[in-house]
């Protein structure tokens, strides 16, 4: 259908009523009133119309005749390419909302289009047809609406506002031509900080932008890794974003000298995995492989290994021992020192931390056997040196040990007399033996006998020979 211009009429789509509400009181071409011209035209309405030269109900006659059928009806709930549920008994409130809004819009175009063939354009049109400004997320377009406050422009252009998204100004606010409407788009943020995990909204673009809103820019240092880069993009459906900050960790390898690591690591297995560290069989992470790091911890790694080595051993020769009487007792003469062997000796060896804690022998090869050696040892008694003045020496004897020729008690002095080993020594008592305690009564008394003589009396025992009044 054309006007009186030849121009097409806006719609020329009949009326879809919704089956559901045929009970509902409207007639297929909603009937239009002079409210109705005088609320789409707003408060400068008197004077168009007279500017135009028309009154309300030319104005009527002339929308009439613009067109007579009017725009299908879409329901808010409804989504233009899904096939719609029955409308339920209780949606009538919902339904007739949906009518007066669709009748006001229309009528509000189809006025412009009679006020603009009237007039050539001029105020009906500025006052009608807004040019809005619409910046989403820092990318802007322009809007032309009809719209009298941001949320109708936004609605005309399509655009919703969700929950967690940021609008100036507010969906009520009224708009005018050249207006600008700024929409910040929310944006789901997983974020894992060295493994831990927390959910946010954030109206950011970019990771950087995003680090920034939660007030985490001490994240954003050269040490630090990032799952994404910081200048990448924040989808608008959300994204999960890992972070894990740098550290100076200490690494105890086994029986190797402690180093620190500088690492990104959020565990002590990650660590490991970092430094292309294995585990053997027997080895372990002292404080758990799930242990978490922190700047200035310290991990230990425990190694036990078991290998198989073997060793070239000396076979000390046998010593074949002859007692002989014609030697004096305690007397040894090597008569062969005899030849020491070698052997080949399998061991299985573990070790831990580097130090060995187990060695066990699996087997044994001779590769050259050992001769024996041969020692004589003395079995003759020593003769019984003659000794004289026994019962002067028993009674120093008493005095001095209470009589007993064998006495050691650790004080550094001998036997019977009491001999240390130096003066035991200087007069000749190891022929005898090695300790005056290891000789016989007779053998000390023999000794005792050229000390005394050698001083000139018993000042040797100053002690007892003054007790027993004998001369020093």
């Amino acid at each position: 259908m054309t006007d009186r211009d030849g121009h097409t009429a806006a719609s020329t789509a009949l009326l879809d009523w919704p089956s559901e509400a045929e009970n509902l009181d409207f007639s297929p071409e909603p009937e239009v009133t002079p409210h109705d011209v005088l609320t789409a035209l707003g408060p400068d309405a008197e004077t168009l119309m007279a500017e135009a030269g028309v009154d309300v109900d030319e104005l009527i006659r002339l929308i009439n005749a613009e067109t007579t059928m009017l725009p299908p009806i879409v329901l808010p709930t409804e989504k233009a390419d899904e096939p719609q549920e029955p409308a339920e008994p209780d949606a009538e409130d919902g339904f007739v909302g949906a009518v007066k809004t669709w009748k006001k819009r229309f009528l509000r175009g189809t006025v412009l289009a009679v006020m603009i063939t009237l007039t050539g354009g001029g105020a009906a049109a500025l006052a009608m047809n807004k040019s809005v400004t619409v910046d989403v997320d820092g990318e802007k377009q322009t809007i032309r609406s009809y719209g009298d406050t941001v949320g109708e422009v936004l609605e005309d252009a399509g655009i919703s506002v969700g929950a967690h998204d940021a609008l100036s100004p507010s969906p009520q606010a009224p708009v005018g031509d050249g207006g600008v409407i700024k929409l910040e788009r929310g944006r789901q943020l997983t974020l894992v900080v060295d493994g831990e995990s927390r959910e946010s909204w954030v109206r950011a673009t970019t990771v950087r932008e995003a680090l920034s809103q939660l007030g985490l820019d001490h994240l954003n240092t050269g040490g630090t890794w990032f799952s994404a880069p910081l200048s990448g993009e924040v989808p608008l459906d959300g994204m999960r974003l890992e972070v894990k900050t740098e550290k100076t960790v200490t690494l105890y390898d086994g029986g190797e000298k402690p180093r620190e690591v500088t690492t990104n690591a959020v565990t002590a297995e990650e660590l490991l995995a970092e430094l292309n560290l294995g585990l053997g069989k027997q080895d372990k992470i002292e404080e758990g492989a799930e242990f978490k790091l922190t700047d200035g911890a310290e991990v230990h790694v425990s190694r036990t290994g078991v290998s198989v080595v073997k060793k070239t051993e000396v076979i000390e020769p046998e010593v074949e021992t002859i007692y002989d009487d014609t030697l004096e007792k305690g007397k040894e003469v090597v008569e062969d020192e005899g030849k020491a062997g070698e052997k080949l000796v399998t061991y299985r060896v573990t070790k831990k931390n580097g130090k060995v804690i187990d060695s066990e022998e699996l087997s044994v090869e001779v590769v050259k056997k050992a001769e024996k050696k041969i020692v004589r040892v003395g079995t003759k008694e020593p003769d019984v040196p003659p000794i004289s003045d026994g019962a002067v020496w028993d009674a120093l004897a008493q005095c001095e040990s209470t009589g007993n020729w064998s006495i050691n008690t650790g004080n550094g002095y001998y036997g019977g007399l009491q001999f240390n080993k130096q003066t035991w020594d200087a007069y000749g008592g190891t022929q005898y033996a090695a300790y005056p305690h290891q000789a016989t009564r007779e053998q000390q008394i023999a000794i005792a006998t050229k000390l005394r003589d050698s001083r000139g009396g018993y000042g040797a025992w100053p002690h007892c020979s003054s007790q027993l009044g004998l001369p020093q």
